[in-house]
């Protein structure tokens, strides 16, 4: 103010004295006795004036030695001019004091003296001020640089103070969002504390349709009961401009998006949209070729009008950060409420897992009960009709006799086994029925066969011839009881498929390369056979007026490709028991169909080791 006062009072002073010069002033009445100025009282008044001046010279000295004795500062020499300048001043406003009355030579020749030297100290101080002012307009530039530098600093520390700002808001967002793992939460705090932050008028989120050709208007700050009647076409331009940026996108006031996501709250201010992914499970799964398309939602942010003009860069960070930290919030919602899915669902298989366990654990102990059940009713009949079969072959028999009561032994033992079997056998796809293999004659076997297979006949309406090759061996090695058990099966079957009329013939012989056929199938089991090895064939077909067997030029086709009647299931489970018993015995075993689909003829290739005559 002082400094702003000082050069106009100069001036205007100048201004008045070149005035007064130029109109002339009238000569002052210094003698008229009755004027307030008179000479005495000019004098007078100059003279106090003279010595306060010199008080106030002999005073700034003795504040500029104190000044310059308590801090160090530079130009000192410069200083100590001033200070004998403005003590010779007051000096010679002292001296000057005196000589206003009658004053003596010496006064005046010592005030001339001080004059001189206070003109010679005044010449040299404004000389040593001409070579200062380059050094101070230096410094004045020095200082004006300290002070941009000064303010650049001020202007980063504003921005790191932001940045910190932001950051803290940030982070305190991030609590709050991350303290939730449900998506709907996630999405609702974002909305609560964002606006909290921000001071946000409404703050609304879009979320795609299913088709994803609309989007819905799912989670509003205000609670609307009809956001899903707000729906804008997910071709609207600000939308794919949206979805098409990363950073934050500022809405026109008269945006549709702008408008439904404030609703019914007064006029929007500045409206700002940002993009949110939704990422499913499926795009954590590593090493998927499939691509799959990122489904984003929109976070709309809504100022109120009146306090805010525009959008700050510290705002729109905070916005955008916050987007990304929803979407790695609700991936991880994702994961786990997938992962909850998944834990539900093998809590229901270990449900259903343990139920089965039990009914498992309740059909077995059924099975054991009828097991023993069976046993007990089925076995002791049996033991008793073996007991009275071998009571009787101990008796005298004619040789007709002997073979009728063997035959019944062999077929209860048969039948015995194949208690034995069912009693053992604990589901129907894994028969591991053990074989007994021993010496076994087996021509007495052939006859016993065929004198259970004649009364088969007979009782059945058919005839009854039997070829036997007499070149077969008699002392073989193998499992009489499942041989006999598969050779009562095969008459059985042909039986049982066939009218009463015919005549069964049984044939057997010994196979070899020339009688064979040409089917590989049958055939690669036989590489492994030694020299002393020997395959015998039984053949058994049914022979009437009405059709021919053709041998080995036929169709012959595996038990697996037969067709069944309304027996079909228990033939099959026969069938394919007596297959597994005849592959165990290194053998093999299929049939030939006549026109109408029954058995016509079936035939059984067994490997037998020959043992030597004792």
């Amino acid at each position: 103010m002082l400094k702003a006062l000082a050069p106009g009072l100069l001036i205007s002073s100048l201004l008045i004295l070149v005035t007064a010069v130029e109109s002339g002033f009238p000569r002052c009445n210094c003698d008229d006795e009755g004027s307030f100025w008179s000479i005495e009282r000019i004098l007078e008044t100059q003279r106090v004036s003279d010595f306060f001046i010199a008080v106030a010279y002999f005073s700034i000295p003795i504040e500029l030695l104190y000044f310059v004795s308590c801090s160090n500062v530079p130009f000192k020499w410069v200083l100590f001019e001033f200070i004998a300048f403005i003590v010779l001043c007051g000096l010679t406003h002292l001296l000057n004091g005196w000589t206003y009355g009658p004053h003596p030579f010496q006064l005046m020749l010592a005030l001339t003296v001080f004059k001189i030297l206070t003109a010679l100290v005044s010449c040299a101080t404004a000389i040593t001020l001409i070579t200062l002012i380059p050094l101070l307009l230096k410094v004045k530039v020095r200082e004006f640089m300290l002070k941009k530098k000064a303010w650049d600093l001020g202007r980063k520390v504003g921005i790191i103070m932001k940045q910190k700002e932001t950051g803290l808001h940030v982070r305190m967002l991030t609590q709050e969002i991350r303290k939730s793992l449900d998506r709907h939460t996630i999405l609702y705090t974002t909305m609560v504390e964002l606006s909290k932050t921000l001071g946000l008028q409404n703050c609304a989120i879009w979320i795609p349709n299913e088709m994803k050709t609309e989007m819905n208007l799912t989670h509003d700050l205000k609670g609307r009961n009809y956001s899903y009647n707000f729906t804008i076409p997910i071709t609207y331009p600000d939308v794919v401009r949206i979805k098409g940026s990363d950073g934050v996108n500022i809405l026109k006031p008269d945006s549709a998006l702008a408008t439904a996501s404030n609703g019914e709250y007064g006029e929007p201010g500045p409206v700002a949209a940002i993009r949110m992914p939704m990422l499913r499970v499926s795009n954590f799964k590593g090493g998927t070729p499939e691509l799959v398309q990122t489904c984003y939602a929109i976070l709309v942010c809504v100022f109120p009008s009146e306090q805010h003009g525009s959008w700050s860069n510290q705002e729109l960070e905070i916005v955008k950060v916050v987007a990304d930290q929803v979407a790695v919030a609700l991936s991880h919602a994702a994961v786990l409420e997938e992962s909850q899915l998944m834990r539900e669902k093998l809590v229901e298989q270990n449900r259903a897992l343990e139920l089965a366990r039990q009914n498992a654990m309740r059909a077995s102990q059924a099975r054991n009960a009828f097991q023993k059940v069976m046993s007990d009713g089925m076995r002791r009949p049996m033991h008793s009709i073996l007991g009275l079969l071998s009571m009787m072959h101990d008796g005298n028999l004619n040789n007709d006799q002997q073979i009728i009561v063997d035959s019944m032994m062999k077929t209860s033992n048969v039948l015995s086994t194949l208690i034995n079997d069912v009693m053992d056998i604990s589901t129907m796809d894994s028969v591991r029925s053990p074989l007994e293999k021993r010496s076994l004659r087996l021509h007495s076997m052939i006859k016993e066969v065929a004198c259970l297979a004649k009364c088969l006949c007979v009782y059945r309406g058919f005839g009854f011839s039997i070829e036997v090759d007499k070149s077969l061996p008699d002392l073989v090695f193998g499992d009489e009881k499942r041989l006999f058990q598969v050779i009562l099966h095969m008459f059985g079957s042909l039986l049982d498929g066939n009218s009463g009329e015919g005549t069964v013939l049984l044939r057997v012989f010994t196979q070899n390369g020339s009688q064979e056929c040409n089917d590989q199938r049958r055939a690669a089991w036989k590489h492994s056979s030694s020299d002393a090895d020997v395959h015998i064939r039984f053949e058994i077909r049914i022979d009437n007026s009405n059709s021919e067997l053709e041998g080995c030029s036929m169709s012959e086709v595996q038990i697996s490709e037969r067709r069944y009647n309304s027996r079909g299931a228990e033939e099959r489970l026969s069938f394919s028991i007596c297959q597994k018993l005849v592959q165990l015995m290194h053998g093999n075993i299929w049939e030939v169909q006549n026109p109408q689909g029954s058995a016509q003829s079936m035939a059984l290739v067994i490997r037998f080791q020959v043992q030597p005559s004792i």
